[in-house]
């Protein structure tokens, strides 16, 4: 189970909806201040998912918690994101190839056509089979622990005097 700090958005009954910032890898080499991705990434703020859940603990907005998420959905996921829209390309490249372009007679520029289509399709294929593991993934997140109120300037300027 992967775990992610979040902070209380909304507290209805049993229900909590907490959000949690979409952590890059962009902050964590050296060369972050030369690289585009890292000026990039520094420049856009990052996305927030939201998640709801019951749980029997009271629990106030703007506490931080930690959630469990299961590693198997977020893992295929993943999976699906990168490989649908590549072995798309693939097959869309070779069957242009093989069969469309000999047909046709146009060379190449039906196997690039050919392939950009099928690699938009498995783009398209990807994001509606995410998103339906994403709704999946949802309602199997779980409250492992509650960190307490997020510390805030006007209380670190009280700790220091």
């Amino acid at each position: 189970m992967m775990t992610a700090l979040a902070t209380v958005l909304e507290v209805q009954e049993d229900i909590v909806v907490v959000g949690c910032q979409q952590k890059t890898s962009c902050n964590h080499c050296s060369s972050k201040d030369s690289c585009g991705t890292g000026i990039v990434s520094k420049a856009l703020p990052g996305k927030v998912h939201h998640w709801a859940f019951h749980t029997e603990k009271k629990l106030s907005v703007g506490q931080l918690v930690e959630i469990g998420l299961p590693e198997k959905n977020l893992l295929q996921s993943a999976a699906i994101v990168y490989l649908t829209p590549l072995l798309f390309l693939l097959f869309g490249a070779l069957l242009s190839e093989w069969f469309l372009s000999p047909m046709i007679g146009l060379g190449e520029l039906t196997t690039i056509v050919v392939s950009a289509l099928f690699a938009l399709g498995g783009y398209q294929l990807a994001k509606r089979l995410s998103h339906h593991i994403e709704q999946k993934t949802e309602q199997q997140v779980s409250l492992l622990r509650v960190l307490g109120e997020p510390v805030s300037d006007t209380n670190l300027g009280n700790a220091a005097r």
